[in-house]
C-alpha cells in the first residue's frame, strides 16, 4: 500500500513538471508550401527542373520510338532474311531497348541527371530557408518551429503562430 502510494505521487510530481516546462515552450508554425510558393528563386529553379525533365522524355520517346521503328520493320521484313541477318537485327533491336533503358537511368534513375541537378538547385534554397528560420527563432527565443503544410494532424492554428511571412521576409522575399 505503502509502495503505491509512494509510485502515485511521484507520477504526479513528474507529470506536473512535465506540464510546467512545455508551458514555458515556444511553439510556432510555418508553412514550407506557401514560403516556396512565394521564393522566385524556388520557382526558377522549378521551371528549370521542368525544362530539363521534358526535353530529356522527348530525347527517351524518341529513341523509344526508333526501337518500335526497328521492330516492326524487322516483324515486316524478317521472312526474307537469312537466319544470320535475323539475329543481327534481334541484337540491334534488344541493344537500341537497352539504349532506352540507359537513357531512362542515367536522366530519371535514382542518382540520374535529374536528381542531381533537382540537389543542386533545391537544396541551397532549402538551407537559406532554414537558416531564415533559425535565425528567427534565436532571436524571437522560439523553442519549436513546425511545419504545418506537413503536420496532417494539426486541425486547427492561431494565425498569430504562423511565422511564414517572418521567414520570407529574412529571406529578402517580398
Amino acid at each position: 500500500m505503502k509502495m503505491k502510494r509512494t509510485i502515485i505521487i511521484l507520477l504526479a510530481a513528474l507529470l506536473s513538471f512535465g506540464t510546467g516546462f512545455a508551458k514555458d515552450m515556444s511553439v510556432v508554425y510555418i508553412d514550407m508550401q506557401y514560403i516556396l510558393k512565394n521564393l522566385p528563386q524556388y520557382e526558377q529553379a522549378q521551371e528549370q527542373l521542368t525544362m530539363l525533365s521534358k526535353r530529356w522524355q522527348k530525347e527517351i520517346e524518341a529513341a523509344q520510338q526508333e526501337a518500335r521503328v526497328m521492330a516492326t520493320n524487322y516483324q515486316t521484313e524478317q521472312i526474307f532474311l537469312s537466319e544470320s541477318m535475323r539475329t543481327e537485327r534481334e541484337q540491334e533491336i534488344v541493344k537500341k531497348e537497352q539504349e532506352v533503358l540507359e537513357l531512362k537511368r542515367k536522366y530519371f534513375g535514382q542518382e540520374g541527371e535529374l536528381y542531381k541537378k533537382r540537389e543542386a538547385l533545391i537544396i541551397p534554397i532549402q538551407d537559406d530557408i532554414y537558416t531564415a528560420i533559425q535565425d528567427l527563432a534565436n532571436e524571437k527565443k522560439i523553442d519549436i518551429v513546425k511545419d504545418r503544410s506537413a503536420d496532417p494532424s494539426l486541425i486547427y492554428m492561431s494565425s498569430k503562430l504562423d511565422i511564414s511571412d517572418q521567414v520570407l521576409h529574412k529571406l529578402g522575399a517580398k
